[in-house]
């Protein structure tokens, strides 16, 4: 069961020792987007969260402040979890549910150019879910364990 968990959490990582530039290559795109989202995106809803309250979409009748809350969970803490290479496949899926959320229900009926952004923030997130973190994450640490 352990070992069944641990494949879940923490994926297949190559059976090399070596760190390859696929590695390098995850660990840039992890630090590039996940920074992005973290401090562009979900600080400035953290540090502000009553002004984003008062125009925030109401998600499936959550209420306003706990569909905030959400996104903020998502933007800030799983993208610094990404960032880390920490549970980073847990960390995705709310990121992946956000950013389907903003591209396709908050922008809908928008110009593309409105949801393009979290289109690509999706892809991202999505390229992270199936590829994991590499072997330049505390995922790959504590995998080792």
């Amino acid at each position: 069961m352990a070992s069944i968990t641990r494949r879940l959490l923490f994926g297949n990582f190559q059976s090399s020792k070596h760190v390859s530039s696929v590695d390098f290559g995850l660990l840039i795109l992890r630090l590039g987007i996940a920074g992005t989202m973290a401090f562009s995106h979900g600080l400035d809803k953290l540090v502000h969260f009553d002004q984003y309250a008062e125009r925030f979409m109401d998600f499936m009748g959550l209420g306003v402040k706990v569909s905030l809350g959400l996104a903020v969970f998502a933007e800030f803490f799983c993208s610094l979890a990404i960032a880390l290479g920490l549970f980073t496949r847990l960390a995705a899926i709310p990121l992946i549910v956000t950013m389907l959320v903003a591209a396709f229900i908050a922008l809908d009926g928008q110009p593309f150019a409105k949801q393009e952004l979290a289109i690509i923030y999706l892809i991202c997130w999505l390229t992270i879910l199936f590829t994991g973190p590499g072997k330049l994450s505390l995922d790959y640490r504590l995998s080792r364990g």
